[in-house]
Protein backbone atom coordinates (compact mmCIF):
# COMPACT_ATOMS: atom_id res chain seq x y z
CA UNK A 1 0.00 0.00 0.00
CA UNK A 2 0.89 3.64 -0.27
CA UNK A 3 2.71 5.31 2.75
CA UNK A 4 -0.51 7.82 3.13
CA UNK A 5 -2.72 5.13 3.48
CA UNK A 6 -0.38 3.10 5.83
CA UNK A 7 -0.84 6.86 8.42
CA UNK A 8 -4.27 6.82 7.94
CA UNK A 9 -5.01 3.97 9.40
CA UNK A 10 -2.94 4.33 12.03
CA UNK A 11 -4.80 7.79 12.74
CA UNK A 12 -8.07 6.07 12.44
CA UNK A 13 -7.60 2.36 13.55
CA UNK A 14 -8.47 2.95 16.94
CA UNK A 15 -11.88 4.46 16.26
CA UNK A 16 -13.02 4.06 13.20
CA UNK A 17 -16.11 2.26 13.07
CA UNK A 18 -14.76 -0.75 10.39
CA UNK A 19 -11.73 -1.17 12.53
CA UNK A 20 -13.49 -1.39 15.77
CA UNK A 21 -16.40 -3.78 14.35
CA UNK A 22 -13.64 -6.42 12.87
CA UNK A 23 -11.60 -5.82 16.30
CA UNK A 24 -14.88 -6.84 18.02
CA UNK A 25 -15.84 -9.80 15.82
CA UNK A 26 -12.18 -11.56 15.92
CA UNK A 27 -11.84 -11.13 19.66
CA UNK A 28 -15.68 -12.85 19.98
CA UNK A 29 -14.42 -15.60 17.34
CA UNK A 30 -11.11 -15.80 19.11
CA UNK A 31 -13.02 -17.00 22.21
CA UNK A 32 -15.80 -19.10 20.74
CA UNK A 33 -13.79 -21.14 18.13
CA UNK A 34 -10.28 -21.10 19.12
CA UNK A 35 -10.33 -21.76 23.14
CA UNK A 36 -6.48 -23.51 23.25
CA UNK A 37 -5.75 -20.46 22.30
CA UNK A 38 -4.40 -18.52 25.62
CA UNK A 39 -1.48 -18.03 28.10
CA UNK A 40 1.89 -19.13 26.35
CA UNK A 41 0.30 -19.62 23.23
CA UNK A 42 2.76 -17.68 20.28
CA UNK A 43 0.65 -15.41 18.16
CA UNK A 44 2.07 -14.12 14.55
CA UNK A 45 0.09 -11.32 13.14
CA UNK A 46 1.44 -11.38 9.87
CA UNK A 47 1.12 -8.15 7.49
CA UNK A 48 0.44 -6.14 11.14
CA UNK A 49 0.62 -3.13 9.64
CA UNK A 50 0.91 0.06 11.79
CA UNK A 51 -0.23 -2.19 15.02
CA UNK A 52 -3.92 -1.52 15.77
CA UNK A 53 -4.44 -5.59 16.50
CA UNK A 54 -1.76 -5.86 18.35
CA UNK A 55 -3.32 -5.06 21.79
CA UNK A 56 -6.29 -6.89 20.95
CA UNK A 57 -3.79 -10.35 20.60
CA UNK A 58 -1.92 -9.43 23.62
CA UNK A 59 -4.77 -9.25 25.42
CA UNK A 60 -4.89 -13.37 25.70
CA UNK A 61 -1.79 -13.40 27.60
CA UNK A 62 0.26 -14.65 24.58
CA UNK A 63 3.68 -13.97 23.05
CA UNK A 64 2.78 -11.88 20.11
CA UNK A 65 4.77 -10.88 17.34
CA UNK A 66 4.17 -8.48 14.23
CA UNK A 67 5.28 -9.26 10.79
CA UNK A 68 5.45 -6.20 8.57
CA UNK A 69 6.87 -5.13 5.07
CA UNK A 70 6.75 -1.52 5.13
CA UNK A 71 9.76 -0.27 8.08
CA UNK A 72 7.85 2.79 8.77
CA UNK A 73 4.50 1.12 9.97
CA UNK A 74 6.40 -1.97 11.81
CA UNK A 75 8.04 1.16 13.47
CA UNK A 76 5.16 2.71 14.42
CA UNK A 77 3.24 -0.77 15.23
CA UNK A 78 6.43 -1.51 17.64
CA UNK A 79 6.20 1.70 19.45
CA UNK A 80 2.60 1.59 19.81
CA UNK A 81 1.96 -1.71 21.12
CA UNK A 82 5.31 -2.63 22.53
CA UNK A 83 5.75 -5.79 21.03
CA UNK A 84 8.21 -7.22 18.30
CA UNK A 85 7.99 -6.21 15.00
CA UNK A 86 9.82 -8.44 12.64
CA UNK A 87 10.43 -6.75 8.97
CA UNK A 88 9.86 -9.18 6.01
CA UNK A 89 7.25 -10.04 3.20
CA UNK A 90 4.85 -12.99 1.91
CA UNK A 91 5.72 -15.21 0.43
CA UNK A 92 9.37 -15.62 0.91
CA UNK A 93 10.41 -13.51 2.88
CA UNK A 94 8.87 -15.01 6.66
CA UNK A 95 12.16 -15.05 8.76
CA UNK A 96 11.13 -17.32 11.14
CA UNK A 97 11.62 -21.14 12.07
CA UNK A 98 8.79 -23.78 10.74
CA UNK A 99 6.37 -25.33 13.28
CA UNK A 100 7.14 -21.90 15.91
CA UNK A 101 3.19 -20.59 16.11
CA UNK A 102 0.08 -21.72 17.59
CA UNK A 103 -1.98 -19.22 15.97
CA UNK A 104 -1.36 -16.92 12.98
CA UNK A 105 -3.43 -14.07 11.94
CA UNK A 106 -3.65 -12.65 8.24
CA UNK A 107 -6.00 -9.41 8.61
CA UNK A 108 -7.41 -8.01 4.79
CA UNK A 109 -3.32 -9.38 3.98
CA UNK A 110 -3.79 -11.84 0.98
CA UNK A 111 -5.59 -9.90 -1.00
CA UNK A 112 -2.92 -7.53 -1.64
CA UNK A 113 -0.33 -10.56 -2.43
CA UNK A 114 -0.10 -11.69 -6.30
CA UNK A 115 0.56 -15.22 -4.78
CA UNK A 116 -1.64 -16.37 -2.77
CA UNK A 117 -1.62 -19.63 -2.77
CA UNK A 118 2.34 -19.59 -1.58
CA UNK A 119 1.86 -16.91 1.12
CA UNK A 120 -1.06 -19.31 2.64
CA UNK A 121 1.44 -22.09 2.19
CA UNK A 122 4.26 -20.32 3.50
CA UNK A 123 2.24 -19.39 6.67
CA UNK A 124 1.06 -22.69 7.28
CA UNK A 125 4.77 -23.80 7.18
CA UNK A 126 4.99 -21.39 10.03
CA UNK A 127 2.21 -23.37 12.23
CA UNK A 128 2.42 -25.94 14.70
CA UNK A 129 1.10 -29.16 13.95
CA UNK A 130 -2.54 -28.25 14.93
CA UNK A 131 -1.90 -24.79 14.77
CA UNK A 132 -4.18 -22.29 13.24
CA UNK A 133 -4.43 -19.54 10.78
CA UNK A 134 -7.14 -16.97 11.03
CA UNK A 135 -7.90 -15.15 8.01
CA UNK A 136 -10.01 -12.22 6.47
CA UNK A 137 -10.31 -10.81 3.23
CA UNK A 138 -12.57 -9.09 1.37
CA UNK A 139 -15.84 -10.27 -0.50
CA UNK A 140 -17.03 -10.13 -4.06
CA UNK A 141 -15.64 -8.87 -6.91
CA UNK A 142 -18.66 -7.30 -7.65
CA UNK A 143 -18.00 -5.00 -5.01
CA UNK A 144 -14.77 -3.67 -6.74
CA UNK A 145 -14.05 -0.43 -6.34
CA UNK A 146 -11.80 2.74 -5.76
CA UNK A 147 -10.59 1.50 -2.22
CA UNK A 148 -9.48 -1.50 -4.16
CA UNK A 149 -7.53 -0.13 -6.14
CA UNK A 150 -5.96 3.02 -3.95
CA UNK A 151 -5.00 -0.24 -1.33
CA UNK A 152 -3.48 -2.06 -4.22
CA UNK A 153 -5.74 -5.46 -3.99
CA UNK A 154 -5.38 -8.21 -6.55
CA UNK A 155 -8.39 -9.50 -6.40
CA UNK A 156 -11.61 -9.98 -3.97
CA UNK A 157 -12.83 -13.69 -2.90
CA UNK A 158 -15.93 -15.96 -2.19
CA UNK A 159 -15.47 -17.82 0.60
CA UNK A 160 -15.76 -21.54 -1.52
CA UNK A 161 -12.46 -20.44 -3.30
CA UNK A 162 -10.87 -18.81 -0.36
CA UNK A 163 -11.78 -22.65 1.46
CA UNK A 164 -10.63 -24.22 -1.49
CA UNK A 165 -7.22 -22.34 -1.51
CA UNK A 166 -6.78 -23.11 2.17
CA UNK A 167 -7.01 -27.37 1.73
CA UNK A 168 -4.83 -26.75 -1.33
CA UNK A 169 -1.93 -25.74 1.42
CA UNK A 170 -2.90 -28.04 3.88
CA UNK A 171 -5.08 -26.15 6.37
CA UNK A 172 -8.61 -27.53 7.19
CA UNK A 173 -11.56 -24.82 7.30
CA UNK A 174 -12.56 -25.67 10.33
CA UNK A 175 -14.30 -22.19 10.11
CA UNK A 176 -15.56 -19.52 7.28
CA UNK A 177 -18.07 -17.19 7.01
CA UNK A 178 -19.41 -13.79 5.65
CA UNK A 179 -19.64 -10.87 8.00
CA UNK A 180 -20.21 -7.21 7.46
CA UNK A 181 -23.71 -8.33 6.32
CA UNK A 182 -26.17 -6.16 7.72
CA UNK A 183 -24.40 -3.28 5.94
CA UNK A 184 -24.05 -5.02 2.77
CA UNK A 185 -27.16 -3.68 0.92
CA UNK A 186 -25.91 -0.40 1.73
CA UNK A 187 -22.26 -0.76 0.56
CA UNK A 188 -23.13 -2.33 -2.58
CA UNK A 189 -25.60 0.25 -3.58
CA UNK A 190 -23.32 2.94 -2.85
CA UNK A 191 -20.48 1.17 -4.96
CA UNK A 192 -22.70 0.55 -8.11
CA UNK A 193 -24.06 4.26 -7.83
CA UNK A 194 -19.99 5.30 -7.82
CA UNK A 195 -19.49 2.95 -10.89
CA UNK A 196 -22.45 4.27 -13.02
CA UNK A 197 -21.09 8.14 -11.86
CA UNK A 198 -24.79 8.76 -10.03
CA UNK A 199 -22.55 9.35 -6.79
CA UNK A 200 -19.47 9.55 -5.52
CA UNK A 201 -18.62 8.59 -1.96
CA UNK A 202 -15.76 9.95 0.49
CA UNK A 203 -12.53 7.83 1.08
CA UNK A 204 -13.30 4.48 2.95
CA UNK A 205 -10.65 5.48 5.48
CA UNK A 206 -12.55 9.13 6.48
CA UNK A 207 -13.60 9.65 9.62
CA UNK A 208 -17.53 9.60 9.56
CA UNK A 209 -19.38 11.96 11.91
CA UNK A 210 -19.39 10.67 15.49
CA UNK A 211 -23.05 9.46 15.53
CA UNK A 212 -22.76 8.51 12.07
CA UNK A 213 -19.41 6.46 13.45
CA UNK A 214 -20.97 5.37 16.64
CA UNK A 215 -24.43 4.15 15.26
CA UNK A 216 -22.31 2.13 11.85
CA UNK A 217 -19.96 0.23 14.74
CA UNK A 218 -22.69 -0.75 17.03
CA UNK A 219 -24.38 -1.55 13.89
CA UNK A 220 -21.69 -4.43 12.13
CA UNK A 221 -20.33 -4.95 15.78
CA UNK A 222 -23.77 -6.95 16.53
CA UNK A 223 -22.88 -9.66 13.86
CA UNK A 224 -20.66 -11.05 16.67
CA UNK A 225 -23.43 -12.49 18.37
CA UNK A 226 -24.33 -14.29 15.67
CA UNK A 227 -20.57 -15.54 14.35
CA UNK A 228 -20.07 -17.07 17.82
CA UNK A 229 -22.43 -19.90 17.07
CA UNK A 230 -23.59 -19.43 13.37
CA UNK A 231 -22.51 -18.15 10.23
CA UNK A 232 -23.61 -15.13 7.91
CA UNK A 233 -24.45 -16.24 4.54
CA UNK A 234 -23.03 -13.16 2.77
CA UNK A 235 -21.04 -9.61 3.46
CA UNK A 236 -18.30 -7.22 2.48
CA UNK A 237 -16.39 -9.72 3.84
CA UNK A 238 -15.33 -13.30 4.59
CA UNK A 239 -13.52 -14.98 8.14
CA UNK A 240 -12.20 -18.19 8.21
CA UNK A 241 -10.84 -20.12 10.56
CA UNK A 242 -7.56 -22.80 9.13
CA UNK A 243 -6.15 -25.89 11.39
CA UNK A 244 -2.85 -27.18 10.54
CA UNK A 245 -3.29 -30.95 8.99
Amino acid sequence: MEQTIYWKMHRLEREHWWFVSRRSMIETVLHSRLKSIGSGSRILDAGCGTGGNLDLFSQLSCDVTGLEMEPGAAEIASVKSGKAVVIGSLPDQVPFRDESFDLIVLLDVLEHIEDDLGSLASLAAKLKPGGHLLITVPAFSFLWSDHDKSHHHKRRYRLPELVRKMRQCRLDPTYASYFNTWLFPLIALVRLLHKIRCFNTTDDLSMPYPFLNKLLTHIMSSEKHILKRGKLPFGVSIMAIGQKQ
